[in-house]
């Protein structure tokens, strides 16, 4: 008789352990796939959130050297690999831009440097076909080298020929390194394109400089400026650049424009 009580509370004992771990189980399955974002079934009424689009890639520096070139000579548009991309000179200093590095090599690639400019300069880049909407998610990624004090900052043009730097650095980058960044909450100051050096406002409340909330939407040059003269050949002063990358939406130009821009 002793035997039966306790096979029976045994067996009570262990489907009563067995109710209370399917209890947790169940309790815990919905925790887990939350945390784990899970999808809900078909059918159901909740939607997952859709994930962030990254900009598409809008142009490309490659740099290469043409058939025409040998050694350390000055930038021209063939250096660019894309026929697309079209880069533009600003200041007195740009011209003097020369290669440096060597073609395929991983060690010391090949690219752009400022030692022999002897004035500030700015280099930008455009597609003939579009505009560059740089809000958002739109970022830049280059490989950017620097000596001395000398600074590498982004610089972009907008439609109505304003050209603007903006007041993030690239500075003291002893080796040639890959920086990506975005655009967007950065403050600008306006850009004389002949002397390439900074302007004030006209009029300026309380002495301010900086240009107040720039449309970035529709920005017709992306590019790099160095405000400052090269020291020469060495390690002075200088800067340095190899691949460019602009993530960004296209936004078409105008059949009027492109036509008159290309006279």
């Amino acid at each position: 008789m002793s035997q039966c009580v306790s096979v029976k509370s045994s067996l009570r004992f262990l489907a009563t352990m067995a109710i209370v771990c399917c209890a947790v189980v169940f309790a815990q399955q919905p925790a887990q796939a939350q945390e784990q974002g899970a999808r809900p079934a078909a059918g159901g009424g909740g939607q997952t959130r859709p994930g962030a689009v990254v900009a598409p890639l809008f142009l490309k520096v490659e740099w290469v050297r043409p058939s025409s070139q040998t050694g350390q000579v000055p930038v021209i548009q063939e250096n660019i690999l894309d026929p697309n991309v079209q880069m533009i000179w600003y200041g007195p200093g740009a011209k003097q831009l020369l290669t440096t590095g060597t073609p395929g090599s991983d060690v010391t690639p090949f690219g752009v440097w400022s030692g022999a400019c002897e004035a500030p300069f700015a280099i930008t880049f455009k597609l003939k076909s579009s505009y560059a909407d740089l809000t958002g998610l739109a970022n830049v990624r280059w490989f950017v080298k620097t000596s001395g004090f000398h600074e590498v900052r982004p610089v972009v043009k907008l439609p109505d020929g304003t050209l603007l730097v903006a007041d993030l650095s690239f500075t003291a980058v002893p080796m040639l390194v890959e920086s990506e960044f975005s655009l967007q909450g950065l403050r600008w100051l306006k850009l004389d394109p002949d002397r390439i050096v900074t302007l004030g406002r006209t009029p300026a409340p309380n002495n301010e400089t900086w240009v107040p909330d720039p449309d970035l939407s529709k920005v017709d040059e992306v590019g790099f400026v160095d405000l400052m003269p090269g020291s020469g050949h060495g390690t002075g002063g200088y800067i340095q650049l190899g691949q460019i990358e602009v993530f960004a939406k296209a936004v078409p130009r105008d059949a009027a424009s492109i036509s008159g821009k290309n006279k």
